[in-house]
């Protein structure tokens, strides 16, 4: 396999689907010396049939606003591996929404299932809708009218869909809701991120956050450092960011920055429990105004309109929000301002010429798909406890939590050490997710 010849035939099939081929790029580089010294995987053909979803359902989406005028959304769902186990990925609610977008978040998300250890799948799905400014009303018969279309391509062992940017435990709630109504069964396992009180997990909404800095502390210890009183930039203030904010804290660190896509908030002594905790109002305003910070705690935060989080002096940057957000001059200001290490949070958050630059410069890097891994990973822990009809407590989702992103990382340094002792964790993630799941795909057959 060449990745090249690859990529000219899929640019071919899917001309203008930036973000997927930019997704798949990235992977194939990774994986191609290991995946030409397994000759069976050619002649199966399995990068032909990995790169393709097994299929993607469109659907139009009608609903009604406070005012009784009609509005009308696209919904998707991409199925796109099941090699391992049910389809398993979130749902994405944001106006910047395409078929693009979510096939490589899809793609993404059959490498990410494979690190977890779990036997999940990949998939995911969302809408062009913008929660921003909606009632909740609004958001409740949308999320009722998305439900509509797509009750019948899921279920607890077929596809197991959760919650992503725009999509938190209230627009779960309705999705569930509507489900349950639909299909006339409780079927707790069917969506993930529930509510505590109607088949939650403990620990889920803070989870892909607290992952990610557990799969930081391995990263920093694995090179001589050490969390404890570090400066940490993190862009976003949504689920992601709060819970990693919130970990971070806890484990001793400073967070001295989140953004939104009207500025950053500078917060010199380092965010407090009070102010993470705001964090989660701010989100649920649906004013998507990071600026709501430093009016609610004008002593300790200071808003910079137009400026990323990345203009912040830190030791470690953590991008939570949206993918491609961390350009080459995002990096380079970064490292001027003393970072060493970025963990990527935010699915495919950093351009890929920002990424070569950190590696080529002395940033230690580590890619989204096995940083944020720890969200899907409690959604499985999530379908387990659903299964099984009980609750684990707290201690016992986040004892599995930790051993989950201590794998993740132990297979990133075995498959990413090279020759001269550094770890390249984007290749040891690649090749430790492709491997599980090209090797499913072969023993399986062709189909």
């Amino acid at each position: 396999m060449k990745t090249t010849d690859i990529m000219q035939q899929l640019s071919r099939k899917h001309p203008g689907e930036s973000e997927y081929l930019q997704a798949v790029q990235e992977v194939l580089e990774s994986i191609e010396d290991v995946y030409n010294q397994h000759p069976e995987f050619e002649q199966a053909q399995i990068i032909e049939r990995l790169v393709e979803p097994d299929r993607i359902f469109t659907f139009r989406v009608v609903w009604t606003d406070d005012r009784g005028k009609v509005q009308t959304n696209l919904g998707y769902r991409v199925q796109f591996n099941s090699a391992i186990g049910p389809y398993k990925g979130g749902l994405r609610f944001h106006r910047a929404v395409t078929l693009s977008m979510l096939k490589f978040l899809g793609f993404e998300q059959t490498f990410k299932n494979a690190l977890t250890t779990l036997p999940m799948g990949g998939a995911k799905g969302g809408s062009d809708f913008d929660p921003v400014g909606k009632s909740d009303g609004e958001i409740m018969r949308f999320c009722q009218a998305f439900m509509m279309e797509l009750w019948r391509c899921i279920g607890p062992d077929q596809d197991i869909p959760a919650g992503d940017v725009g999509v938190g435990g209230r627009e779960i709630g309705f999705l569930n809701g509507m489900y349950q109504k639909l299909a006339r069964e409780y079927h707790t396992g069917v969506l993930t991120g529930k509510g505590m009180t109607w088949g939650g997990s403990i620990l889920r909404p803070e989870a892909t956050g607290y992952g990610a800095l557990y799969f930081t502390q391995h990263l920093l210890d694995k090179a001589g450092k050490t969390l404890k009183g570090k400066k940490i930039a993190i862009s976003g203030f949504g689920n992601v960011a709060w819970g990693a904010a919130k970990k971070a804290t806890e484990l001793g660190a400073k967070v001295v920055a989140i953004s939104g896509p009207d500025g950053v908030c500078e917060i010199a002594d380092g965010i407090t429990a009070e102010m993470i905790d705001y964090m989660l109002i701010m989100r649920a305003s649906n004013r998507n105004k990071v600026e709501d910070m430093a009016t609610k705690f004008p002593d300790k935060a200071v808003f910079k309109e137009g400026k990323k989080a990345w203009s912040v002096k830190c030791d470690i940057a953590l991008p939570c929000a949206f993918q491609n957000e961390l350009a080459l001059e995002d990096a380079q200001e970064l490292k001027r301002n003393g970072c060493w290490c970025c963990c990527e949070v935010s699915n495919m958050g950093c351009q890929p010429d920002a990424i070569h630059y950190f590696q080529h410069n002395g940033v230690l890097f580590a890619p989204g798909k096995a940083v944020n891994a720890g969200g899907v990973a409690t959604s499985g822990l999530e379908m387990t406890q659903n299964a099984q009809h009980l609750n684990w407590t707290a201690q016992e989702v986040d004892d599995r939590l930790h051993h989950i992103m201590k794998s993740i990382h132990e297979q990133c340094v075995m498959h990413g050490t090279q020759a001269d002792g550094t770890i390249d964790y984007v290749k040891g993630a690649n090749i430790a997710g492709f491997m599980k799941v090209a090797t499913a795909m072969l023993e399986q057959g062709i189909i």
